[in-house]
């Protein structure tokens, strides 16, 4: 029985379609190929370059302005110590610290009753002469009296009137007068108080306007003259814009720092921009009509080198620059840029020389 299963079994492969088994197989090898023909050139194949999205702008030629900003400290328009100029006892003091003064209005009295005895007895002396003078001349003329004693009494009225004028002066030199409109900043006495010739008594200011000196470097006065405006800030009001003129150029610099003081005035109706306050001034130096300009934030630092980006044809060149003036956010371009170059503006920093990029 074994055997005769056996022969069956050997019977049944022999009767396989062999034809049929091999083209199966041939039918798997080929499907194994074709994947591995296909891995192959997955790996060979190139993949697609990632483009770097970039924003652009056309370079045209733009006036430009040429603006130098300097530091400058406010001044009062007219700044005065007012002093005695007399000795004597201060007896009275009219205006408080703050007050407005007119020109000529009385500030202070200085020993003045004393000096007013002084003044009436010299009034009366001169009265006197006169009047003797003039008998004198009556006599004369009459014949009674010689030419000697009509000289005299000429004299001695001529001198009563010097005195006069003497003690005149001596009498306003203890009254106080303020010399210029103005506000009163400070008093350096009390009434009652004991002051020497020339010892301070007051502070006036006139602020309707206002000085604004600024240190000018050597290169940059010859563009400044008497008369030009200029743009004014003052950092306690930084929101206003003023416009101001040169009043002083200096002819001669300063030793220590070599820079020419400039005087710039100021309006100040208001009176609230106070001497001492920190301004920043802007002189115009001069107009570049036809600039070629780029953003700041267009330029890119590489290894010491300033570059800015252009794009032609969807590649990127990179240009080494020279910069010249700066207005605002806008930068001059003196060398390596031309006009109606295509400049990236937008992703200036992801690019390189030669690379391909797409333009929105």
């Amino acid at each position: 029985m074994k055997h005769d299963n056996r022969r069956k079994r050997m019977t049944s492969i022999k009767n396989i379609p062999w034809t049929g088994l091999l083209a199966a197989v041939a039918l798997l090898l080929c499907a194994g190929c074709d994947r591995s023909e296909s891995r192959a050139q997955n790996e060979t194949a190139p993949k697609e370059t990632r483009l770097v999205n970039v924003a652009v702008m056309e370079v045209t030629p733009e006036p430009m302005k040429d603006v130098l900003v300097l530091p400058g400290e406010t001044e009062a328009w007219q700044d005065v110590r007012v002093a005695a100029d007399t000795v004597g006892r201060v007896e009275w003091i009219g205006p408080k610290e703050g007050d407005t003064v007119k020109k000529g209005q009385v500030l202070a009295k200085i020993d003045v009753s004393a000096l007013r005895a002084a003044l009436d007895r010299a009034e009366a002396e001169t009265k006197l002469a006169d009047d003797l003078f003039r008998r004198r001349r009556q006599l004369f003329d009459r014949k009674i009296i010689h030419r000697e004693e009509l000289e005299r009494a000429e004299t001695e009225s001529v001198l009563a009137q010097a005195n006069l004028r003497q003690t005149e002066i001596e009498f306003n030199r203890g009254i106080l007068r303020a010399p210029n409109k103005g506000i009163i900043n400070h008093l350096y006495v009390d009434q009652g108080e004991f002051v020497d010739r020339g010892k301070p008594v007051l502070d006036l200011v006139n602020v309707d306007k206002i000085k604004i000196n600024v240190n000018v470097p050597e290169l940059d006065v010859r563009y400044l003259k008497k008369g030009q405006q200029a743009g004014v800030r003052i950092d306690a009001f930084p929101e206003r814009e003023l416009t101001g003129a040169v009043k002083f150029v200096a002819f001669k610099a300063d030793p220590a720092t070599k820079t020419f003081e400039v005087r710039v005035i100021i309006e100040n109706p208001g009176h609230d921009i106070r001497p001492g306050m920190i301004a920043r001034v802007a002189f115009l130096r001069r107009v570049i009509p036809d600039a070629l300009t780029a953003p700041l934030f267009a330029l890119v630092d590489k290894g010491g080198e300033r570059l800015l980006f252009v794009e032609k044809d969807g590649v990127v060149h990179a240009r080494t620059v020279a910069i010249g003036i700066i207005e605002g956010d806008r930068v001059q371009i003196t060398n390596g840029l031309a006009a109606g170059d295509r400049l990236i503006i937008t992703g200036q920093t992801e690019v390189e020389e030669g690379m391909r990029v797409r333009v929105r």
